[in-house]
């Protein structure tokens, strides 16, 4: 692969340390200024990260920088935002393992930044900076089993919240999922919150047949899965609202046979859900 400035291939995997050696940057934070190298690198952490990043394709929506509260287009932000304009060289990489940095190569921006809206470190719905980019001279794409590992990382924290940290961080989840260009295919990358927040609202019901779980797994959990009730490959969203637990056997049906009764039912208990959901974390009113 082609060697770019400061003399990594792209897919090449390094430690923390050695950005910091080759960038003269700080080893800490997401966004990552060096004066000088003036560069700028950006981390997006697939594992842990309270930032909800999302592809589309090759494109990378970043969240900006800014922990707590409303972020601004200052600091780092306003670097990125004027990267067209201030000579700043930008450099990607992302973490699919704990403490290794994938280099994805220099990005540059393709539209314009857009504001969002996610949860900060204190559980606050915020206002946050999205920064549309992509890497200059594409060679390198993770394997569809890398992102589907990293991913395992967030669904086995998104089990130890309750149903109300689940709630609040599925209500970030994007209408139009996330789509990595893996090959010459795009692979969906599924919101954990979404996913298992859908699992705590069946408690191990299957919600189209009505039956326990068949088994539980290792882990004493009982297996279902999640299904997107408007099919995501024909545009539905990957939110609470259309993702609903069920049996394997039932998620194999409306896979092959999507019968319009049963796509009812599974809106309608969807709802009930949620609904009841919401009742039960409603303050009690005083009598």
């Amino acid at each position: 692969m082609t060697k770019t400035f400061p003399s990594l291939t792209q897919g090449e995997i390094i430690k923390n340390d050695q950005i910091m050696k080759t960038f003269g940057c700080s080893g800490q934070g997401g966004m990552r200024r060096s004066l000088d190298t003036n560069t700028l690198v950006i981390v997006s952490n697939n594992v842990k990260s309270l930032y909800t990043n999302r592809w589309d394709g090759n494109t990378l929506h970043y969240t900006g920088m800014g922990a707590i509260g409303d972020q601004t287009l200052g600091t780092q932000n306003k670097t990125l935002a004027e990267s067209h304009t201030n000579g700043v060289r930008v450099y990607l990489f992302e973490v699919f393992k704990e403490r290794e940095y994938t280099f994805r190569g220099e990005v540059t921006l393709v539209d314009k930044p857009y504001k969002g809206r996610q949860n900060d470190n204190d559980g606050n719905e915020r206002e946050v900076w999205i920064f549309p980019i992509k890497v200059i001279d594409h060679e390198w794409s993770p394997s569809e089993d890398l992102i589907k590992n990293s991913m395992k990382k967030k669904e086995e924290k998104a089990r130890s919240f309750s149903e109300a940290e689940l709630l609040g961080l599925a209500g970030q989840a994007h209408s139009n999922p996330s789509k990595r260009a893996v090959m010459d295919k795009n692979v969906y990358v599924r919101d954990p919150y979404v996913k298992e927040l859908s699992f705590k609202l069946a408690a191990g019901i299957c919600q189209l047949c009505d039956s326990n779980a068949p088994f539980h797994d290792g882990k004493g959990k009982p297996f279902l899965e999640s299904h997107h009730i408007d099919w995501l490959s024909l545009g539905g969203a990957d939110v609470i609202e259309n993702v609903i637990a069920l049996c394997p056997n039932c998620h194999r049906k409306m896979h092959i046979v999507d019968n319009e009764k049963d796509v009812h039912k599974l809106k309608s208990r969807s709802k009930d859900l949620l609904d009841g959901l919401q009742r039960r974390l409603s303050p009690k009113k005083n009598r």
